[in-house]
C-alpha cells in the first residue's frame, strides 16, 4: 500500500474554506491515516494560517517564478499541513481567490503556478526532513500545474492523480503567461496544454495525471459527454480507462447532531426529541414562524445558476402555498442575492434569507431543518444532501451526479420497500422542483411515515468508510508502477 501521499490543494477546512473541495481536503486525509497512508497537505500560507501551525518548521526554501517562498510543516486541525509561504502571492486581504472589490486576483495563474512548482519540487524531494510522496494528488485547477511541471522536468517522478471537484472551474489564462511560469512554448498544443488558444491549468493537469478522479461515479460517467464536460469531454474521454469517480464523504465527527456543539440541543436517529428543539431555535434566531403546517425548507449554497437557485426563485409560490418556509444562507451572483433578500422582505416569517457564510449557522439549519434543497443543474457530488442526511433534514435534490448517486426517491415503491431517504426530480426544470416540493409536503403531512424516513435518512453511511479505502486501493496500484519519466 502506497504509504505517502501528497494533497495539493487552494484550501482546506476549516482552515480556508470557500465550498467543497475544503471540506474533501480537510476530511480525506484523517480517513486515509486510519489505513496506514501519510498524507500531507500543500495549501498556500494565507493570512492567520502559519500561526496555527504546531512544532512549525521551515522545510524548503527558495524561488518559484522569481518569488521569494519557503515551505514550512507542521500539524493544524488533525492534518499534517505543508504551508506555501510567499508573501508577495498569499498574504493579502480578500479572499482565496478574488480581491475586496469581488474580482479575481489579477495574478491568479502565477499564484496558483508557484503552488503547482511547490509541490513539484516537494514530489522530487525538496523537503529537508527527507519525507518524499509516493503519489502527488492535484485538486482542481489549481492544483494541476504541479503534475505538467514533474512530466516537463525529466527526472524520475512520483505517480500522480488529478480530481476534478469541478469542471465547470478550469484555470484559463493568456498564453503570454506561459513563459512567466516556466511552461515550454512547445508544449503549447492541442494535445497537451493548449485550449481554444489559450492556456488552461485543468486541462494540463488531466493531460499529465497518471490517474484522472472525480468525486462520484455518475460525475465521472457525465464527464464524458458534451453536456456536462464543458469543452474538455473529448479529452476526458481518451482517459476513460483511467478515470474513476469515487464518491465524497463527511467528517463525522465535525458534523454529528449526537455531539455538535452548535445546537442547542443533541439529538440521534433514536431519540428525535433534540432535533424539534432545533427547529424550534432555529425559526426563533430568524424570526421565522415557528409552525405553518409545512416544512421548513433550508439551503446552504453558492448562490449560482449551477446550483438552481433560479429555479427555486420560480417554485417559491408553490412552497409558500404548502405551508412552507425557506432559511436560506449562500452568497455568490448578485442577482440571486438581490432576489432572495427581495423573498425575505416580501415573506416576513415564511422567509428567511443570510447572505455570507457562517458556519455555526450550517450547522444549526442542518439541525433545524426538515428538508434541505438542491435543485442544481449538474452537481460533481455536493455535500449539503450528505449534511442534510446526517442531521435528519430530508435531501430534495436534482437527479444529476453525486446527488444522484447519494439519495434514494421516496416514490411509492421505496416508501413501501423501507429504502427512502429523500426526494429527486429532473435537473433544469421548475415545474420538476415543485412537484419534488409538493411531494415533501405531503410526506410531511404523514407524521409517522415522515419520522421513518428521517431516521432512515440519518441511518445512511455518508462518512469515508467505503470511499477511503477506495483511494487507498488507487495509490497502491498507481505506486506499483514505480517511478516516472527519467
Amino acid at each position: 500500500m502506497a504509504r505517502q501521499v501528497l494533497f495539493v490543494v487552494s484550501e482546506c477546512a476549516p482552515l480556508a474554506k470557500t465550498g467543497g473541495l475544503a471540506d474533501v481536503a480537510g476530511a480525506l486525509p484523517k480517513a486515509l491515516r486510519l489505513l496506514g497512508v501519510e498524507t500531507r497537505v500543500l495549501m498556500p500560507a494565507y493570512p492567520g494560517l502559519p500561526e496555527q501551525l504546531e512544532g512549525a518548521r521551515k522545510l524548503w526554501s527558495g524561488q518559484l517564478h522569481g518569488v521569494e517562498a519557503q515551505v514550512i510543516g507542521g500539524r493544524a486541525r488533525g492534518l499534517d499541513l505543508l504551508l506555501l509561504d510567499a508573501p508577495s502571492l498569499f498574504a493579502r486581504a480578500g479572499g482565496i481567490y478574488a480581491g475586496p472589490d469581488g474580482r479575481d486576483w489579477a495574478d491568479n495563474a502565477l499564484r496558483f503556478a508557484a503552488l503547482g512548482k511547490a509541490a513539484a519540487e516537494i514530489g522530487f524531494g525538496a523537503l529537508s526532513d527527507g519525507w518524499r510522496p509516493e503519489v502527488v494528488h492535484a485538486h482542481d485547477w489549481q492544483g494541476a500545474l504541479a503534475l505538467a511541471y514533474l512530466d516537463f522536468d525529466g527526472r524520475p517522478r512520483p505517480a500522480t492523480a488529478i480530481s476534478i471537484h469541478n469542471v465547470a472551474f478550469q484555470g484559463v489564462f493568456d498564453r503570454e503567461i506561459m513563459a512567466r511560469i516556466g511552461l515550454p512554448e512547445a508544449r503549447f498544443t492541442p494535445d497537451d496544454l493548449e485550449y481554444y488558444g489559450r492556456l488552461s491549468f485543468l486541462k494540463a493537469g488531466i493531460v499529465h495525471a497518471d490517474a484522472v478522479m472525480t468525486v462520484s461515479p455518475a460525475y465521472a460517467r457525465e464527464l464524458t459527454t458534451p453536456e456536462f464536460g464543458m469543452g474538455l469531454e473529448g479529452l476526458i474521454r481518451s482517459r476513460e480507462a483511467d478515470l474513476f469517480g469515487i464518491l465524497n464523504g463527511v467528517d463525522l465527527e465535525e458534523w454529528n447532531p449526537e455531539t455538535d456543539p452548535r445546537l442547542p440541543e443533541r439529538y440521534s436517529a433514536r431519540k428525535l426529541k433534540g432535533k424539534a428543539a432545533a427547529t424550534q431555535a432555529l425559526c426563533a434566531e430568524l424570526g421565522l414562524e415557528p409552525e405553518t403546517g409545512g416544512p421548513l425548507f433550508v439551503v446552504v449554497s453558492r448562490l449560482t445558476w449551477q446550483k438552481g437557485l433560479d429555479l427555486l426563485l420560480g417554485a417559491m409560490p408553490r412552497l409558500l402555498g404548502r405551508g412552507g418556509r425557506l432559511a436560506l444562507l449562500g452568497s455568490g451572483e448578485s442577482e440571486l442575492e438581490r432576489a432572495f433578500r427581495d423573498l425575505a422582505e416580501r415573506h416576513p416569517g415564511r422567509v428567511a434569507t443570510r447572505i455570507g457564510y457562517d458556519e455555526g449557522l450550517s450547522h444549526r439549519l442542518f439541525g433545524g431543518g426538515d428538508a434541505v434543497l438542491a435543485p442544481s443543474r449538474f452537481e460533481p457530488c455536493g455535500l449539503t444532501q450528505l449534511y442534510g442526511l446526517r442531521y435528519g433534514a430530508l435531501p430534495v435534490v436534482a437527479r444529476t451526479g453525486g446527488l444522484s448517486d447519494t439519495v434514494i426517491d421516496a416514490n411509492d415503491a421505496a416508501l413501501r420497500a423501507g429504502v427512502a431517504t429523500g426526494f429527486t426530480h429532473d435537473p433544469n426544470s421548475m415545474e420538476a422542483l415543485e412537484l419534488a416540493i409538493g411531494r415533501a409536503c405531503d410526506l410531511y403531512a404523514r407524521p409517522d411515515l415522515w419520522t421513518q424516513t428521517v431516521r432512515r435518512a440519518m441511518g445512511h453511511p455518508v462518512g469515508w468508510t467505503d470511499s477511503a479505502p477506495l483511494y487507498a486501493a488507487r495509490y497502491t496500484r498507481l505506486v506499483e508502477g514505480g517511478l516516472r519519466g527519467g
